[in-house]
């Protein structure tokens, strides 16, 4: 589960994204929290769609663990 957010700029009068921010909400035992620290440091890297609008788009990512 997750959420996404995103913000819209004006610029040359046209409405542009400029922004993403994904948060992800992670079931899983607190003992597994040095592997999702591991890969949620390297996997917008790995992801096709951050990679290809990274260059127009500021992509950020956060997690929590839940229970």
């Amino acid at each position: 589960m997750g959420e996404i957010t995103g913000e819209m700029e004006v610029e040359g009068g046209v409405l542009l994204l400029k922004r993403i921010h994904a948060h992800y909400k992670l079931r899983a035992a607190e003992e597994h929290r040095e592997t999702i620290e591991r890969v949620h440091g390297f996997h917008q890297d790995r992801c096709p769609v951050a990679r290809s609008v990274k260059a127009a788009i500021d992509v950020t990512t956060s997690y929590e663990l839940v229970s």
